[in-house]
């Protein structure tokens, strides 16, 4: 009927995508997927099934299962892309990512990478408790902070207060927000810096100029450790460099941490899990002004990265600079003895867009 919402869930099966309408969206969740039974195992649209925590079970969709099911107008479709458009639309795609936007202490939307956020929750506010001023949730076992996006913020008093949990390891925060608007598939651009507490900038996300929130500031706000850094975080502007810098690090939270805080400060940053996937950007021809490499990677440590990468190939004069939890004198002093320029400490921000104007201006000047 006019005027009626309706709800779609966009899928994707190999190149083509394609909606389902549903009659409702609750919420995400964790689970645990079950093989089909064998009564069901020919219905090629159901991939599996899963209990929920109230006990009943429900039914997995399968993208290609209902790719298939639609018949052959989606495989014509696919077919007719030719190597060229498909390169190209995997490229697009890539330079895309899902954000987070919602509403808190006033009626301006903010946003957030949606790749950060380990879960959206509604707590009961019977159950949130006081520690040393501070609001506290049990959570998963342990005691989760609960943070305000600011000062004036006012959180429920009353049946469930909407929290988006942040989570790496075992250490949890979660912060309160008044309303979760959508989750949108756009680049993450900020254009303009933000001195403001809390905010890296102001990006366009589904063609409105909304603020991208500086997690890191309330992730340390929750934490004083989190980053296993000293002094307080600062907020970055001023000039924006043109330079291309291939950060390296196995945890997808730290990649999806820091592509913001480099990109607002004017980098173009390309993002990888591991030595070995940077290796494969060398191979492939990739060239950057600056390499970042976090150290304790599985695999391929950042030691071995870097000993590779100046004994080997096209990478051997660009500049490294070292990320970690460690700094003692013997870390740098190895860090130094296999090519990195400089050593920072996760996640002093500043020491980090420090160092990295300083190499690329020795670089510059060497040239």
């Amino acid at each position: 009927m006019a005027g009626e919402e309706t709800f779609i869930v966009i899928l994707r099966s190999g190149v083509s995508s394609f909606g389902v309408i549903v009659d409702q969206v609750f919420e995400s969740e964790e689970i645990v997927v079950k093989p089909v039974t064998p009564v069901l195992r020919e219905i090629s649209i159901f991939s599996g099934n899963t209990i929920l925590g109230d006990g009943s079970v429900i039914m997995i969709l399968d993208p290609n299962g209902i790719a298939e099911a639609m018949g052959e107008s989606m495989q014509s479709e696919a077919a007719a892309i030719d190597e060229d458009a498909r390169r190209a639309q995997e490229l697009a795609a890539a330079e895309r990512s899902a954000i987070l936007v919602f509403k808190a202490g006033n009626e301006e939307s903010r946003a957030v990478p949606f790749a950060l956020v380990a879960r959206l929750e509604e707590i009961d506010v019977e159950t949130i408790e006081e520690n040393d001023g501070v609001p506290v949730v049990q959570y998963r076992g342990r005691l989760m902070p609960l943070i305000e996006v600011s000062d004036g913020f006012e959180r429920a008093v009353e049946g469930r207060q909407q929290v988006v949990v942040f989570a790496d390891g075992e250490q949890s925060m979660g912060l309160m927000v008044d309303e979760i608007v959508d989750i949108v598939e756009d680049r993450l651009d900020i254009e303009l810096a933000s001195a403001r507490t809390g905010v890296l900038g102001t990006a366009v996300i589904g063609s409105k100029a909304i603020d991208v929130i500086d997690t890191a500031y309330y992730l340390e706000k929750a934490f004083g450790d989190w980053f296993s850094a000293h002094g307080n975080p600062t907020t970055v502007g001023g000039d924006r460099p043109s330079n291309k810098v291939l950060l390296v690090d196995d945890s997808p939270f730290f990649r999806n941490l820091l592509t913001p805080l480099l990109s607002v400060a004017g980098y173009e940053v390309t993002a990888v899990e591991g030595g070995e996937a940077a290796l494969s950007l060398r191979d492939a021809g990739r060239d950057f002004d600056v390499i970042v490499s976090d150290i304790e990677m599985p695999g391929m440590n950042g030691f071995e990265l870097a000993n590779e990468i100046r004994t080997n190939g096209p990478w051997t004069d660009t500049p490294l600079v070292a990320l970690s939890s460690f700094s003692t004198r013997a870390d740098l002093e190895k860090g130094r003895n296999v090519g990195f320029r400089d050593y920072i400490v996760k996640l002093d921000r500043e020491a980090l867009l420090d160092s990295l104007s300083h190499t690329l201006a020795i670089v510059r000047g060497a040239a």
